[in-house]
């Protein structure tokens, strides 16, 4: 059996993506806001239902922007989760900005509101709060807080690509959200990135950001960065978009299978189910009590491992734990943060079309057998 890895991604027709590549070499434009990123920018505009969805080269200078984008004052702190991806934390650091960590919800993952209000100083700015494995974090919550407090509210949701709430576009929530469009996400333009707003006004601001704070041939009017999307990976999202709906049903059947024979098994924990939350399908978590299970989440790493399925303990180590951030507390209204322990517990299986009948039985053995 060829190995299966955690992500697989989507790909266009090959033929069509040769064809709509003929275009390209055919009016010689290549970057610099071609046809394909404006017809792109404008199909997410309606897919997310936002009116301001602003292209980029990839999530990180997305994430760097979209915290530029509200001037928050220098050194200023912005109220993060260490469960993330590293980028996170990073985008805020490039800002001359200092990331607050703080724990998460123990069923949800996502940053938990209540230790927000606790880490809350004068010198906050900002939260930036991240939607985890496509479970979303408390909006309405967040909004509140942010509101009480004065701060802005940013999103990281490279995880709920196309989720709604009460049939509410995850994308229009908070100040900006900020979404991933790299080869492991759900839908990819091989690298990229998108910041959506739910104010036609910030396109602006958001265009200068991403090109240099450039206004005119003559005229640059603030300081912005190369964060254009060329038109090859425009045209790549193209051709993906319309396979993001049977992409999602096939991941949707797949929950099913794997749900179908972990849930029940005492010391293993599903993916929350939210009332009125469409699910993006990115990932497929669980988490594993060793003291109840009996073995611990590397054991079962290492034994799909050993029959060439590629689990990914995701996220471990957290942000805490890299060297920029080790000496960064984590606050909490728990003695001990959960998000220490929860780290070593996650486990994301293969989540994608490419995941067989013949995967899942394979999955399953090594999970039965364990139990």
């Amino acid at each position: 059996m060829e190995p299966l890895f955690v992500a697989q991604p989507l790909l266009p027709d090959l033929a069509d993506f040769q064809n709509i590549v003929a275009e390209v070499w055919r009016t010689k434009t290549l970057t610099n806001g071609g046809p394909f990123h404006q017809r792109l920018e404008s199909e997410l505009e309606r897919y997310l239902d936002v009116p301001t969805a602003m292209l980029f080269n990839n999530g990180t200078v997305a994430l760097m922007a979209a915290l530029k984008l509200f001037d928050l004052p220098a050194e200023s702190e912005v109220i993060t989760t260490p469960l993330t991806f590293a980028a996170t934390a990073h985008a805020v650091h490039w800002n001359g900005l200092k990331p607050v960590f703080v724990d998460v919800l123990p069923d949800a993952l996502t940053i938990d509101p209540a230790a927000v209000q606790k880490a809350i100083t004068s010198k906050t700015s900002a939260i930036l709060a991240v939607h985890v494995y496509g479970t979303v974090c408390e909006v309405d919550q967040l909004q509140a807080i942010a509101d009480q407090h004065g701060l802005r509210l940013i999103y990281d949701s490279a995880h709920v690509f196309g989720t709604t709430i009460n049939g509410r576009s995850i994308g229009s929530y908070g100040d900006a959200s900020v979404f991933s469009f790299h080869a492991t996400k759900l839908f990819n333009t091989l690298e990229g990135g998108l910041i959506s707003t739910n104010k036609a006004s910030d396109k602006a601001d958001i265009y200068y950001l991403r090109n240099f704070g450039i206004k005119s041939e003559d005229e640059v009017i603030s300081v912005g960065l190369n964060g254009k999307m060329n038109e090859l990976q425009a045209a790549f999202g193209l051709l993906n978009l319309p396979r993001v709906p049977e992409e999602r049903r096939c991941r949707s059947e797949l929950r099913q299978k794997y749900e179908g024979f972990l849930t029940g098994l005492p010391g293993i924990k599903v993916q929350l189910k939210q009332p009125g939350v469409t699910n993006a399908e990115q990932y497929f978590p669980i988490i594993i009590d060793q003291a109840t299970y009996g073995l611990s989440r590397d054991d079962i790493y290492d034994r799909l491992k050993a029959k060439g399925i590629y689990a990914r303990k995701y996220f471990h180590p957290i942000c805490t734990d890299f060297v920029p951030y080790r000496d960064y507390p984590v606050h909490s209204i728990r003695n001990t943060p959960y998000v220490n322990t929860v780290k070593s517990q996650v486990l994301c299986l293969p989540f994608h079309s490419g995941v067989t009948d013949r995967h899942v039985a394979e999955i399953k053995d090594v999970f039965n057998k364990a139990a």
